[in-house]
């Protein structure tokens, strides 16, 4: 499986990311993602894309911004992040 494909638990991208599991699940909660599978027993998976996102959210929330405006910038932009 590629590193692009490869599907991540909760607590691997939250490592990855660079936070808590707690936050990760926080995040989750809140509606700032969602995750990329959910197996059929209930196991939220994650891809690099949504690592990434993660790791957005902190860098913005540790820069000032609060999380309610951190979900409604994603919503607006229908929470995809803009690859460049």
């Amino acid at each position: 499986m590629s590193e692009d494909k490869e599907l991540l638990s909760i607590g691997q991208a939250a490592e990855k990311a660079g936070v808590s599991r707690q936050s990760l699940q926080y995040y989750l909660m809140v509606g700032l993602l969602e995750p990329t599978e959910v197996t059929p027993t209930g196991r939220r998976l994650f891809d690099r894309k949504a690592v990434e996102q993660i790791r957005l959210v902190k860098k913005l929330n540790d820069s000032g911004y609060p999380l309610r405006a951190i979900r409604d910038l994603f919503m607006e932009g229908r929470g995809q992040i803009r690859e460049e």
